[in-house]
């Protein structure tokens, strides 16, 4: 990137100001105290990424107790791999994949637990459900995402609320792009049904 130009993560698009420069050195000297251990400039680091963070662990997972425990984690390993942040994106940009990573993860694992216990074809039967909206409550955009499949879901979050690519999502998903297509085709139809019922 050129001088000036600061990469925001989290589906903003690059801005160029003088007051996005001086906040990326900023930044960059929080973390560089941080990997010296500094403990205080990484709190401020957390302070300034968390609601971020929470707020796409909250639509990854559609659970507000897990969106906390997975905020905690992904700082929890960002910490453990400051180290490998050489300062090349704004840090909330080095955080997303992190973030999507940590909240696959978890959901991975959530399933295999489920399976060990639960027969699979119960193991839909157990993931959370928002009650459906009624006519004085109105669509509600958010509450129709907890309702989507979740391969549906984490594509529609990545692609249409953070912006990224199909490219970028099939990278952070493991999927092939064209795949990442079609979940993503699939849950704006349901979204559409749900905004029409």
């Amino acid at each position: 990137m050129g001088d000036g130009l600061a990469v925001h993560a989290f589906g903003d698009r690059p801005i160029s100001t003088p007051v996005d420069s001086e906040r990326r050195a900023a930044e960059w000297q929080l973390v560089q105290d941080a990997q010296g251990g500094d403990l205080a400039a990484f709190e401020r680091l957390y302070r300034d990424n968390e609601r971020r963070v929470f707020a796409l662990c909250m639509r990854l997972s559609s659970d507000p107790a897990l969106a906390e425990e997975l905020t905690q984690e992904v700082f929890i390993r960002a910490w453990r791999k400051l180290g490998s942040f050489r300062g090349h994106s704004a840090f909330s940009s080095w955080l997303y994949p992190l973030t999507v990573n940590v909240a696959l993860t978890e959901r991975r694992s959530r399933r295999r637990r489920l399976a060990r216990v639960v027969p699979t074809d119960d193991v839909m039967t157990l993931e959370p459900k928002a009650p459906a909206p009624t006519p004085e409550t109105g669509f509600d955009l958010e509450k129709a995402m907890t309702r989507l499949p979740p391969g549906a879901r984490r594509v529609f979050v990545l692609h249409d609320v953070e912006g990224r690519t199909h490219e970028e999502i099939a990278s952070l998903l493991g999927l092939a792009p064209g795949t990442s297509k079609a979940q993503l085709h699939r849950a704006r139809r349901l979204l559409r049904e749900a905004l029409a019922s």
